[in-house]
């Protein structure tokens, strides 16, 4: 196996490593002291409210914006760096092509904007969708020019994809198979990627990391399995509406009740025994419940664990 990735990094090198990286506006901090690791090769969903973030995030390690404080390096790299340029590419949710451009054109540009462009692999995205090379991009519907933008990304090459609810505007239909598109090209040559997306559900069967976000702080980070099974649901009986007192020793992410029956998503602090049934909870489960509980405490899992840095006299 190579111990290397597409550009010549070594593997134990994250994707992405960001200490305590924030943005402020004049409207006021849309991140804060943010701070995780992305291995790389992993398939990552960003995950949060509408305000939260994540937007900023993708930007400032696109290089389209600047960090207020702190600082994130892509494989190793500052973002703004020659290295991290041609490793990264970045597909927003408008998709701006130019719409004069046929197929075609567009794909021609991409080659000549960079040196490692793959026409091949850029043409067969294109082909599988049965789009004409000569059509002006202005013709296309909304799942066509999806497929020749996430072409140019691929085209490209790059080790980091750093995708911001590009899909949003397809139909189901269309999404499945652009995420197939996704799941295949990025397999094939191991590429990181950073996708951010509402569609909770369809995230468990494309990921396997997750970084969630909300106001602007990070709420959890790590591995998909490896976050689910830290938790419980547990469904029983009550008398009085309020979260059993055997539940005290643990770490309550949230508590709903239904008539005589309560549901609570706990990350156990050793056995859970009770008059409760439990079950580990989905993913959609779980960030719903973390989604709606801003004062639970955050999990960092230990493979986005970011050690404080060392400064030195």
């Amino acid at each position: 196996m190579s111990d290397k990735t597409g550009y010549g990094g070594p593997v134990d090198v994250p994707a992405i490593e960001a200490r305590g990286v924030g943005r402020k506006y004049r409207r006021g901090w849309a991140l804060r002291d943010c701070s995780f690791k992305l291995p790389a090769g992993r398939i990552c969903g960003l995950v949060g409210p509408n305000g939260a973030g994540k937007t900023t995030l993708l930007a400032i390690a696109a290089n389209l914006l600047g960090a207020s404080t702190g600082t994130l390096r892509v494989f190793g790299a500052a973002p703004d760096s020659a290295e991290a340029t041609r490793r990264t590419a970045f597909l927003a949710q408008e998709k701006p092509l130019f719409r004069r451009f046929t197929v075609a054109e567009t794909l021609r540009m991409g080659r000549e904007l960079n040196p490692g462009w793959d026409q091949r692999s850029a043409e067969n995205i294109v082909r599988a969708g049965n789009i004409p090379f000569h059509a002006k991009i202005g013709t296309l519907s909304g799942g066509q020019r999806t497929r020749v933008a996430f072409a140019l990304t691929f085209g490209k090459r790059p080790d980091l994809l750093l995708l911001d609810e590009p899909m949003a505007d397809l139909d189901p239909l269309v999404r499945h198979e652009m995420i197939g598109t996704l799941l295949a090209e990025a397999t094939e040559r191991g590429t990181t990627v950073l996708l951010s997306s509402h569609m909770l559900a369809e995230l468990e069967n494309t990921c396997d990391y997750l970084l969630v976000i909300a106001d602007g702080a990070l709420r959890m980070a790590g591995e998909v399995d490896e976050l689910r099974t830290a938790h419980a649901v547990l469904t029983g009986a009550h008398s009085d509406g309020r979260t059993p007192p055997e539940l005290d020793n643990h770490a309550v992410v949230e508590t709903r009740v239904s008539g005589r029956q309560f549901t609570s998503l706990v990350r156990p602090n050793g056995p859970v025994t009770g008059p409760w049934e439990a079950s580990t909870p989905d993913l959609e489960e779980l960030l719903l419940s973390y989604l709606r509980s801003p004062d639970a405490p955050p999990l960092i899992s230990p493979s986005s664990h970011v050690s404080p840095q060392v400064v030195t006299a």
